[in-house]
């Protein structure tokens, strides 16, 4: 049997589109490589396996949460009645996929404790971006625009401020406490009149729960503020205590990283949003209701936002997130962040006589480490072990945040991880820790096993490529 090739042929109508994609090259001068099947599959195979996943990789990327994504939700997302659906055809012919998507936002409002959600917003980013919007919706409708400033911690997500700044308003940012919280002498003097919000993650970047947030809340709430709750983090609350409960008004949830979707790569991603009764007015048209005659679609209000999307969000994202909802329910949810966080802190416990753990304290789903003091000795820097983690089949913990700690490795293993999988990092850090003593240069040139090496960081910065044109 001959093998089979992939050739163009001058007479592949298909042919025509080409010049389009290789530019001025024509049909006569292009050639294409004659491959068999199996070469291709080969070809396809080793660059699958020169990537570093979650599927043969442990991950603890600390705050973006890369857990392994359970297959049954893929399946469930693949299914043809879902999948094929188109998002433009009648209301009538889609009853199933928003009955799935009425349950979801029901599964969303017991856990977070709010009163409704929107699934519009496409991402975590552009979830907190919606947030915003109806904060300043809502103070507007009060007669109070003059209210322009939100307030943030410096250990907060970089979004947080981005956000307030691309909505126009200002920023104030305010201290980390002794213990690792909000400091609550410094909020109190920046509230006031022209407090529109307060951002905030709990349990935060340090990877510790605010053991002050219902003062916190209390205190914005007596300025005329609201609470935006950034669910970055909720993978370690989810189950356990409620948003809404600790005095937050507003939060987006990253499906990602909280309900095991899909994560990586710029998508794809969701970043639904839950509010209390009294910003319900202010949601986008599009949330699913139940009426007599089946499930339909809210209007847009005089005080609504329209819509920030032109359908109902990512569906195939959302479909993952109410088969991970339905698979555990709310005791296996508890289960989760439980597991979160004993997984968190059996790591820090491990580390903790090696390395600095600035708030050294029960933590949460994650938790920080510094490296200033092996920089100053051995001249290592945390982007060295990250990179020497990779030759040991380890992902690289974040390391640019939260900026108040110098020369960190945020970890979060998750709650789906072994204790073979973490003692296998604590084994691993203690090793890299010895090289930094007896072989340092091992750390500076890493990682040495991989199919790309380090990029030169000066002459990045200096002699930037921005773009893949030739």
């Amino acid at each position: 049997m001959e093998p089979l090739l992939f050739e163009l042929s001058h007479t592949d109508k298909s042919a025509t589109s080409l010049p389009r994609l290789f530019g001025n090259l024509s049909r006569e001068n292009l050639t294409i490589p004659e491959l068999s099947e199996p070469e291709v599959v080969r070809h396809f195979t080793r660059l699958s396996q020169m990537n570093f996943s979650i599927d043969g990789n442990f991950y603890p990327l600390g705050s973006c949460t890369m857990k392994y994504n359970p297959r049954r939700n893929e399946a469930a997302a693949a299914l043809p009645k879902w999948s094929q659906a188109h998002p433009f055809q009648s209301i009538q012919t889609l009853q199933g996929c928003l009955e799935v998507l009425y349950h979801l936002e029901q599964y969303l409002c017991f856990l977070t404790g709010f009163k409704g959600f929107t699934f519009q917003p496409m991402a975590g980013a552009h979830g907190e971006f919606m947030g915003l919007m109806l904060i300043k919706r809502y103070h507007e409708s009060r007669g109070e625009s003059v209210r322009n400033k939100v307030i943030v911690p410096d250990a907060s997500h970089g979004t947080n401020p981005a956000t307030a700044a691309a909505l126009g308003w200002s920023i104030i940012t305010i201290p980390t406490g002794k213990t690792g919280g909000v400091d609550v002498e410094a909020l109190k003097k920046v509230v006031g009149a022209d407090t529109a919000a307060l951002m905030l993650t709990n349990p935060n970047t340090l990877g510790v729960f605010d053991e002050n947030i219902l003062e916190v809340t209390d205190i914005v709430h007596a300025a005329g503020g609201q609470c935006y709750y950034d669910g970055a983090n909720a993978n370690a609350t989810v189950g356990r205590c409620r948003p809404a409960d600790l005095g937050f008004d507003v939060a987006h949830l990253n499906l990602h990283k909280t309900f095991s979707t899909p994560h990586g790569g710029g998508g794809p991603g969701a970043g639904p949003v839950g509010v209390k009764e009294h910003l319900m007015p202010f949601l986008p048209a599009g949330r699913v209701q139940k009426s007599a005659d089946g499930f339909v679609l809210s209007e847009s209000t005089h005080q609504g936002l329209g819509r920030v999307h032109p359908a109902y969000g990512n569906a195939g994202v959302l479909l993952r997130a109410y088969a991970y909802s339905r698979s555990l329910g709310g005791p296996g949810f508890r289960r989760v962040s439980e597991r979160a966080v004993l997984n968190a802190n059996y790591l820090r416990k491990k580390l903790e006589s090696v390395f600095v753990v600035p708030f050294n304290r029960v933590c949460q789903h994650e938790f920080v480490i510094s490296l200033q003091r092996e920089r100053k000795q051995f001249g290592v820097r945390a982007l060295d072990v990250a990179k020497r983690l990779i030759d040991y089949g380890i992902h690289p913990p974040t390391i640019y945040f939260p900026l108040i700690v110098s020369e960190c490795l945020m970890i979060e293993p998750t709650e789906t991880e072994s204790k073979r999988t973490l003692d296998h990092f604590v084994d691993t850090m203690l090793q890299i820790r010895n090289e930094m003593e007896t072989a340092p240069e091992l750390l500076h040139d890493a990682p040495h096993q991989t199919p790309v090496g380090r990029l030169d960081e000066a002459k990045a910065v200096k002699e930037p490529v921005l773009c893949a044109c030739g």
